[in-house]
């Protein structure tokens, strides 16, 4: 196994397990170690500190274990068990109300560069790192091992995960059996899932327990889903008893999809939904200042995926929020996240503080919302609680 020899005093983030190594903490290394390879990382002094995988990049090794092991497939198998088990204990791999979940979440099951999730026994791997990439046969046949037939079809879907290799050039594509339209149930309620085209892996599975509240505040209210995607804030509105849900994405095909969804739902459904195919800002800004809704809920897309940009993400956030919090009735909630990585909880807080103080609107503080279970994150590890919210009520 290769090795990568750390500067004196570097070791003492991985003495407190934090599973990535920067590289400008690496002193030297082997020869000839290239994207995806297994390496072992010592101290200055020689002492063993841990086992990755080895990216050409700032973080350079992405740690899997603190132990001398030796990585073989029974190794990756039984880390798969292990999250499978967890799931398990959350009561959601025999779930007839709820079949999507999901069941590698990266460094949280200390399977950094790895997505797994689970559609009613579709199983979509989203491979974050060469590394991993290289282990694809040995996951899918841990999969069939540990769920047997369950399984309908394993997808691949890392073209645009990936980093970008020399001479290497991934595709999405199918591994294992067949699919043609994927439906699940989440808390009861029915959605179609675009594996194949739609976002991330086809569903943003994190806000299960977050669209479950919302279904808690929505009976009697109009309901306002900003960047609504397929439509899950909107569904749990409308099964919520909501009198009235507009959904707004500015692709047509998450429209679509969203209305397909609220389809599904039954015909009284759909007699109270309404669906635009706006861009958010445009649409915020053309509505009446007199109009406002019950509930508002603003889940929009990464606006600061690295550090690089986060200054621009912040204020992109804090206009935003300011545009949504215009259209909030008195006595009535807003349901605000941020998923970019780059922008901290603290972050999040104060660019929503100042998005209320900049408008003068009196909204207090209901409760600080945060991915579901199935999405754990290690402890040594805070940077993997990617997902903010909180939820917000306006004062009368």
């Amino acid at each position: 196994m290769k090795k990568i020899t750390l500067q004196r005093g570097k070791e003492k983030s991985l003495l407190r397990y934090h599973p990535w190594v920067f590289s400008g903490a690496i002193a030297r290394k082997d020869k000839d170690i290239a994207e995806g390879d297994i390496v072992e990382v010592y101290s200055f002094d020689n002492q063993y500190l841990a086992t990755g995988h080895y990216h050409d990049s700032s973080t350079c090794v992405k740690v899997f274990s603190f132990e001398q092991v030796e990585p073989d497939e029974l190794f990756w198998t039984e880390k798969l068990a292990n999250a499978f088990e967890y799931r398990r204990s959350l009561g959601l791999t025999d779930n007839f109300e709820t079949n999507a979940f999901r069941l590698v979440n990266g460094e949280g099951d200390y399977l950094p560069g790895l997505i797994i999730d689970w559609y009613n026994g579709h199983v979509v791997l989203q491979f974050h790192s060469y590394g991993m990439y290289r282990l694809r046969d040995t996951f899918v046949k841990a999969l069939l091992n540990i769920f047997g037939n369950r399984v309908k079809s394993i997808y691949d879907k890392s073209s645009a995960t990936l980093p970008e290799l020399t001479g290497f050039q991934p595709i999405d594509q199918l591994l294992y059996g067949s699919f043609d339209e994927v439906l699940v149930r989440e808390n009861g309620v029915p959605f179609y899932i675009d594996i194949v085209n739609g976002q991330k892996t086809g569903f943003f599975l994190d806000q299960r327990e977050n669209r479950n509240l919302v279904r808690q505040y929505a009976s009697g209210n109009d309901v306002l889903n900003l960047f609504c995607y397929s439509g899950g804030f909107s569904a749990y509105a409308l099964m919520g008893g909501a009198r009235r849900v507009d959904s707004v994405d500015i692709s047509k095909k998450a429209i679509e999809l969203t209305e397909k969804n609220i389809a599904e739902l039954g015909a009284s459904y759909v007699e109270k939904h309404n669906s635009f195919a706006e861009n958010v800002f445009d649409f915020l800004e053309m509505m009446s200042p007199d109009y406002g809704y019950e509930v508002v809920i603003l889940d929009p897309p990464a606006f600061a995926k690295h550090h690089k940009v986060k200054d621009q993400g912040i204020k992109g956030y804090r206009n935003l929020n300011r545009l949504a919090m215009r259209k909030v009735a008195k006595g009535g909630f807003l349901f605000t996240f941020s998923c970019s990585q780059a922008i901290s909880k603290d972050d999040f807080q104060t660019i929503v503080f100042s998005a209320a103080a900049i408008e003068g609107i009196p909204f207090r503080v209901v409760r600080h919302l945060e991915a579901g279970a199935d999405h754990p994150v290690d402890i040594f590890h805070p940077e993997g609680s990617y997902l903010k919210g909180m939820l917000l009520q306006l004062a009368e």
